[in-house]
């Protein structure tokens, strides 16, 4: 049990630091996005070699649900007018970003395509809040080259963004 709890934790912290970059609203709490990352890294059970790994795993699960969440906001926001209502004050709205969530998921799996290691980068620091030194070490190189990695990643982020559909 007490894996349990320091995994539950650390998701928790993950998706606090993850949420709290989006804009403030109403719609998607910290404790929705750990219990649905938890089902989806259940569902699939992979040994994680150590905690380098398992925060690999959660950030990609997190972004998944992200996208997935931003991409059904989307879709409600072109054909139906129903909000989603929280008390949770740790919730944000995804309605006013979605686009930008579904479109760096788009450029992102571009990029995988061109660079896997800049993609991890970007998952890992994005959307599994990683810090430079736990993506250096998940990756096994220096954390010089992580932030070369991640300014290479980001430049090609913003080309991607900004060409026209």
């Amino acid at each position: 049990m007490d894996d349990f709890a320091a995994a539950y934790d650390e998701l928790k912290r993950i998706a606090r630091r993850q949420l709290r970059r989006l804009r403030p609203g109403q719609t998607l709490s910290t404790t929705a996005l750990v219990h649905e990352a938890f089902v989806k890294l259940a569902r699939t059970p992979v040994s994680t070699h150590d905690r380098a790994h398992f925060l690999a795993l959660a950030a990609r699960a997190m972004r998944q649900i992200l996208v997935d969440y931003a991409r059904q906001r989307a879709s409600l926001k072109r054909g139906g007018d129903l909000r989603l209502a929280s008390l949770d004050p740790d919730s944000i709205s995804l309605e006013a970003v979605a686009d930008e969530l579904v479109g760096i998921d788009r450029a992102l799996t571009q990029l995988e395509a061109v660079d896997d290691r800049l993609a991890q980068v970007v998952e890992w620091r994005f959307f599994g809040g990683m810090t430079e030194e736990e993506v250096a070490l998940a990756l096994g190189v220096t954390e010089r080259t992580v932030r070369r990695d991640w300014q290479k990643a980001r430049a090609f982020l913003y080309n991607e963004l900004r060409r026209p559909d």
